[in-house]
């Protein structure tokens, strides 16, 4: 069994950026700059936008946070975007969901001006992303995708079963592992918490994605020998184990299925970190007009 570090791949893919930053500042060009909106006061949010902070330091680029209360009201959050559709000193921006309930999250995405749409969920995007044409790809299928080729696992002709159908994650992974490239060229069964066979599919897979949001869902019986694991899970729980008083699971039994697997993900340090740093990287493609000339 060899577990997958994304947070290693993540911190050199980071040191990458910062080369191709520095490069941009030696050549006098403007450096990225990510700009992120927070409604609200959630832990698992504030957390998220800080560490997505951080990272634009450690690549060189500018940041900007706007804060909004949880009480802001859909007409003021749509004149915020508006207005950073317009800034041209911001070259790719993310509104962190998830938002409150009287505000429409399609409503928010779809005003997004998609050449910003860093995080990849523009319809826009998404439609290019699933027929192959140049987008920004959603940043945790993006992430994934890179540990798979980081570590040289094979997809052509591999069954891959996609726990999950969110927009965020399993439709654009599914989607993006059936594409003719690498990663890619697999067989895609996506099933999810209509789907009646789900342990009968996950014994016959040789990559498995977990992505439903439900601790320790896959068990070691679900899971052939050899099989690629790959969890998306990141459950925030009480524990009175660390200091925050919260501790990360994932979707996967990973004690009892980790000996099974050929490569697997740990929770914290797997897809997590991938997340961001393909957030890292649309921004860089963003400021240097990469995707949309």
């Amino acid at each position: 069994m060899q577990l997958i570090d994304g947070k290693a791949v993540s911190e050199q893919i980071k040191k990458e950026i910062a080369q191709e930053v520095s490069l941009m500042k030696a050549a006098g060009k403007k450096v990225p700059h990510l700009a992120a909106v927070l409604v609200g006061h959630d832990g698992g949010s504030e957390t998220y936008v800080a560490n997505k902070i951080k990272a634009c330091q450690v690549c060189g680029f500018e940041s900007s946070l706007l804060r909004f209360e949880e009480t802001v009201s859909e007409e003021t959050l749509l004149a915020a975007i508006d207005k950073l559709n317009k800034d041209q000193a911001v070259d790719g921006y993310i509104v962190q969901l998830p938002l409150p309930k009287h505000i429409d999250e399609h409503k928010i995405i779809e005003a997004i001006d998609y050449r910003k749409d860093v995080d990849g969920f523009h319809p826009i995007n998404v439609g290019r992303s699933f027929i192959g044409l140049p987008a920004f790809l959603s940043a945790t299928p993006a992430g994934i995708l890179e540990l798979i080729k980081r570590y040289d696992i094979p997809t052509a002709g591999k069954h891959v079963v996609v726990i999950g159908r969110s927009n965020i994650v399993g439709k654009p992974l599914a989607a993006l592992l059936m594409r003719k490239d690498y990663p890619g060229n697999a067989t895609v069964t996506v099933v999810h918490s209509y789907s009646s066979d789900i342990t009968e599919q996950c014994r016959k897979a040789d990559i498995i994605v977990c992505a439903l949001g439900r601790p320790g869902f896959l068990k070691a019986d679900m899971v052939k020998e050899g099989a690629v694991v790959i969890d998306v899970g990141t459950t925030r729980l009480p524990s009175d184990k660390t200091k925050s008083g919260f501790k990360l699971f994932g979707d996967v039994d990973f004690e009892a299925v980790a000996p099974k697997c050929s490569f697997i993900t740990p929770v914290p340090g797997g897809v997590g970190p991938m997340t961001i740093v393909s957030l890292m990287k649309n921004t860089l493609l963003a400021g240097s007009n990469a995707i949309y000339r």
